[in-house]
């Protein structure tokens, strides 16, 4: 069985189903496929996912002699983190609750 290493990054100000969308795309792929589909994928989790992958990788380098070509991204997951809650003024005296939520994301790379 191959070791996997991760990444992890808490509290990013974008809605967790914005980024399981991003998350599925690159879900499976080789480490390279997965960084340039999200070079040019036009989404605002895109570059936050690209970085979290690339750290993933540096953290495979650091800890073991692991060929990066043979990197697999094997595992990603978004959790829902904090949500702040904000308040719209409405007519009349009413006011409508908006919900700021952001995200925990995972990612796990292993080799093939």
């Amino acid at each position: 069985m191959s070791k996997t290493y991760q990444a992890i990054l808490w509290n990013v100000r974008i809605s967790p189903r914005k980024v399981r969308l991003v998350a599925d795309a690159v879900r499976g792929l080789p480490v390279s496929d997965a960084i340039d589909m999200l070079r040019v994928m036009n989404k605002r989790s895109a570059p936050v996912m690209k970085k979290l992958i690339e750290s993933a990788v540096a953290n495979a380098k650091d800890r073991s002699t692991v060929d990066v070509d043979q990197l697999v991204v094997k595992e990603t997951f978004v959790n829902q983190g904090i949500t702040m809650h904000r308040w719209l003024p409405r007519a009349q005296g009413r006011a409508t609750p908006i919900k700021k939520r952001s995200s925990h994301i995972t990612v796990r790379v292993a080799e093939k």
